[in-house]
């Protein structure tokens, strides 16, 4: 399918001087490279660097022409002023809700989660800290990369946690680091009690208001307003609509959109510590230390990642239905990068690592031990290699239009419609054999996630699944590569 094609740069006063020849030619370059490579519906980027934004711009359409076959539109160029959802890049500004809280002598980062829900599972024993750095044991109810049913009907968000949150815990407490969106909802809840205010009015008195963020939405209320359409793939097949979330599913781990501008804006509050005390920021930019001493990976919101000596990345993506983003920021060096997507799939994150390797001034020092350092060996993980055999079994069986649905759980059955099956079996058929390497394994939300890498002769897929304590598959989703 082909659309058209819109290109939009926004200079933000006369701080697009900052980017040298060969720098704009770099950026430009990568934007343009995985717009057509990805064949994403459209990537919006921007950069911060010093003091201002540097670069905003977009590629491609917010909203695709309608094609027969999906709901008639008119189609719509994006534009870098659009607000796009951030997805789980919202957890950052709730984290930010509880140190504020924090500031101000209302709670503790140690408090037990006991003192606002008593009712729920081991509270005693799991503390805000916890909750914002992923090591709580909670289930996290939202592992899917699609929407599931469930999810296309407005809930309470009480209600919603109060079912996952009384569940037995995956683990104990800070011993392990496991995703979990359960986290940022409760956190969001004991915002809300803490403070005297509903969680919205909070972020917005408190956070948005004050750092003057242009153009925020709240999905939660504000849905119809968000101007760009979220996309989905089958396999290979045409866009599709994905369905976003109803109200009350993200409420403070995904319920934010702005405009990528506004996201740098954002980034650049953390970088300069315009918000919060310093030790607040030292809180949320250090990485958790587990029972054992080892690092969870997560301050209190974000990602982190030492690029270099002295040289501290804090990252985080984020995905809600039909859109998928990505926010890095490399503290010593006041830059930011930011890309928002409008397809569940590749792309986002693809743009910042380009800008990061592209603009990203590199130590001295690490170079020169980089260069003395021995080689790494990398052994390859061996993993069990049943579900690849059963992986390529039913990538053969849709190729050919068939589907052993006993496989399958509810919620991935109705995934498999006629449109979907369709999309697979059309986009598939002519491929031949697929050849299927596993490549990682974990587990989250009670089940074991997958990824695979699927190479046909002239075509490469990922596969990601989640499969169910009773061994039922939950997602079998197959992007391109």
């Amino acid at each position: 399918m082909k659309f058209g094609l819109a290109l939009l740069f926004v200079c933000i006063g006369a701080s697009a001087q900052q980017l040298s020849t060969v720098e704009r030619a770099k950026v430009d370059g990568v934007m343009e490279k995985v717009y057509r490579d990805t064949g994403v519906p459209s990537v919006v980027a921007g950069i911060y660097r010093g003091d201002q934004v540097i670069y905003a711009r977009a590629l491609g359409s917010a909203r695709l022409p309608a094609d027969g076959k999906a709901a008639a539109q008119q189609a719509l160029p994006a534009d870098a002023t659009m607000a796009y959802p951030i997805g789980s890049i919202s957890k950052q500004f709730t984290a930010t809700c509880v140190l504020l809280l924090q500031e101000r002598g209302v709670l503790k980062l140690d408090d037990p989660v006991s003192r606002w829900f008593p009712e729920f599972t081991r509270a005693q024993d799991v503390t805000l800290r916890n909750l914002l750095t992923h090591t709580s044991g909670y289930s996290d109810y939202a592992p899917q990369d699609y929407t599931i049913p469930a999810w296309t009907k407005p809930i309470d968000s009480y209600k919603l946690i109060r079912e996952w949150a009384t569940k037995p815990l995956d683990f104990e407490p800070g011993t392990r680091t496991e995703y979990s969106n359960t986290n940022f909802q409760m956190a969001a809840l004991i915002v809300a009690k803490a403070s005297g205010m509903g969680f919205h009015d909070f972020l917005w008195a408190n956070v948005i208001t004050p750092l003057k963020l242009q153009g925020v939405l709240d999905l939660d209320a504000d849905q119809a307003k968000v101007q760009p359409l979220g996309y989905e793939r089958h396999a290979a097949g045409p866009m599709r609509h994905a369905i976003l979330e109803a109200a009350g599913w993200y409420t403070g781990d995904g319920n934010l959109a702005m405009p990528v501008a506004t996201l740098l804006m954002w980034d650049a509050s953390i970088l300069h510590r315009t918000l919060l005390k310093p030790a607040s920021y030292d809180v949320m930019e250090t990485e958790y230390k587990l029972k054992d001493g080892s690092g969870a990976g997560f301050g209190l919101g974000v990602e982190v990642m030492l690029l270099a000596p002295g040289l501290h990345m804090v990252y985080h993506s984020g995905e809600v239905g039909g859109f998928v983003s990505e926010n890095d920021m490399v503290l010593e060096q006041n830059i930011a990068f930011a890309a928002l997507t409008n397809i569940e799939g590749p792309g986002a994150g693809t743009v910042t690592r380009a800008f990061g390797r592209a603009l990203v001034q590199q130590p001295a020092a690490a170079a020169t031990s980089a260069k003395a350092a021995p080689p790494t060996v990398v052994r390859k993980p061996r993993f069990d290699a049943k579900p690849a055999a059963q992986a390529t079994t039913i990538l053969a069986g849709m190729s050919s239009g068939t589907i052993n649905r006993t496989l399958f759980t509810a919620d991935a059955n109705a995934y498999f419609n006629a449109e979907t099956l369709g999309d697979f079996h059309d986009s598939l058929q002519t491929l031949g054999a697929a050849k299927i390497q596993q490549t990682s394994e974990e587990s989250r939300g009670g089940m074991l996630y997958r990824l695979y890498r699927v190479e046909y002769a002239s075509k490469k897929f990922d596969l990601s699944t989640y499969t169910t304590p009773q061994g039922k598959l939950e997602q079998f989703l197959l992007y391109p590569r």
